[in-house]
């Protein structure tokens, strides 16, 4: 294992992208915490040198990454006996980092960041992150970073074996703000394919073929190669969901309001995916939206 010559680290929230995160900074990092709320997914990792925490408070590190879906769990881990901020107190950490990596809401993170840094002394940066659990695998997410310059310094160190793409993007709010960009960009390219496969079957077209021309095209794109298969076989389990696209959905629209910005491209996508959670799909990867437009056409044929 590498020398632990950087600032103590705990990473919290081992799902499907904190879990690669955490095997990746346990390979080049150094020490680290982890702590899940499901515990069996943290004892997974003591074989590659990984410190399970048992409770927020034993995880209250110099800097703490959190990859939990929205900011009210990040809340959660603050407050109580066994919360982050006895955690930080009982250890003597003045100013510790608390890294979000959830795509939150641009406005909301801010506030919080604002609220306890003043409170407890807290440096928040948001850092939401893209490139999918292939990125978080293979160390090449790309991660858009707000708030203090001097903590993201501090933290760079660790960014720099999880993402090949890092940047500093301004103060709080703004890394989530970028990330609301991003997901723009995911949710429009996911149903403009969607779309497409759907008009390539209506007029007898091999899909697979179809998925070949895209890829060899101006119209590829990551979400292509990560989950073109998907278009094909008709598997929509797992993966990214329809849920988790909705909600970012709202963060763009609610940040286009902020921004007095009219979205319409988004808001159409926006009605898509609430539709699709409608009938049942919400836990679907958001490539599933297939589906939702599929039923759609059926309904329009049927009346």
């Amino acid at each position: 294992m590498p020398e632990h010559d950087h600032p103590a680290l705990a990473l919290m929230g081992l799902g499907p992208m904190g879990e690669p995160m955490a095997r990746r900074l346990l390979k080049g990092y150094g020490e680290l915490t982890v702590w899940n709320r499901t515990a069996s997914k943290a004892e997974a990792l003591v074989d590659l040198g990984a410190r399970v925490a048992t409770s927020p408070f034993e995880a209250a590190t110099d800097i703490v990454l959190t990859v939990l879906p929205d900011l009210s769990h990040v809340e959660l881990l603050l407050p109580g006996e066994e919360g982050l901020i006895a955690g930080w107190t009982a250890r003597g950490i003045a100013r510790p980092i608390l890294v979000v990596h959830g795509t939150v809401s641009p406005g909301a993170v801010a506030a919080f960041g604002e609220r306890i840094l003043r409170e407890h002394g807290v440096r928040v940066l948001d850092a939401p992150v893209s490139g999918g659990t292939v990125g978080a695998e293979n160390g090449t997410l790309s991660i858009m970073v707000g708030g203090d310059e001097d903590a993201f310094s501090s933290v760079t160190p660790a960014f720099q074996f999880m993402g090949s793409t890092i940047r500093h993007m301004g103060s709080g709010g703004s890394g989530a703000l970028a990330k609301a960009c991003n997901q723009i960009v995911v949710a429009g390219t996911v149903t403009a394919v969607s779309e497409a496969m759907l008009l390539a079957r209506g007029g007898g077209l091999d899909p697979s073929v179809m998925l070949e021309l895209l890829r060899g095209g101006l119209a590829d794109s990551e979400v292509l190669r990560q989950k073109g298969h998907r278009w094909i076989d008709g598997d929509f389990t797992g993966g990214g969901s329809a849920q988790n696209q909705l909600k970012d959905l709202n963060f763009v629209l609610g940040a286009a309001r902020t921004a007095h910005l009219e979205l319409p491209l988004s808001t159409v996508i926006q009605n898509l995916f609430e539709d699709m959670i409608a009938r049942g799909d919400g836990a679907l990867d958001h490539t599933g939206i297939l589906r939702t437009l599929a039923q759609r056409n059926r309904a329009l044929t049927e009346t």
